[in-house]
């Protein structure tokens, strides 16, 4: 066990850091991501890829791509990405819900559990958490 990793004196690990670039990047602020959803997002990715990403940079940029989506919404994320990202994203999504255990959809189910997916999105492609 890392004692320093424990008490956080190393401070965020880099995948978090390589999130909030990649989030930045696609016009949504990283402070209006919570910590508890990258934290969950990296191990998601880290999971998919078997352990350990291998290209930590372009996984996070992967997966922010769908996240930011959710979370903005498909107007304010095409504002801010263009069309080509904008349909991008939302096949990604379309596909993740008739997969259904896929990465993305766990992406996309992350920001519907935790309450940061925005309500256009939830309309649009029928979403609910059924408890």
């Amino acid at each position: 066990m890392d004692i320093f990793g424990v008490f956080g004196i190393r401070g965020r690990a880099k995948e978090v850091h390589h999130l909030d670039d990649a989030f930045q990047a696609l016009g949504l602020h990283p402070a209006r991501v919570p910590d508890s959803v990258k934290l969950a997002a990296v191990k998601l990715l880290k999971e998919a890829e078997g352990g350990k990403m291998l290209d930590a940079v372009k996984s996070c940029m992967d997966a922010a791509l769908l996240l930011a989506y959710c979370m903005l919404g498909s107007d304010s994320f095409m504002e801010a990405n263009g069309r080509a990202k904008t349909d991008a994203a939302k096949f990604r999504l379309r596909l993740s819900i008739r997969n259904g255990e896929s990465l993305d959809a766990k992406l996309a189910m992350l920001t519907l559990f935790a309450d940061t997916i925005h309500p256009a999105v939830v309309q649009e492609f029928d979403l609910e958490v059924e408890i």
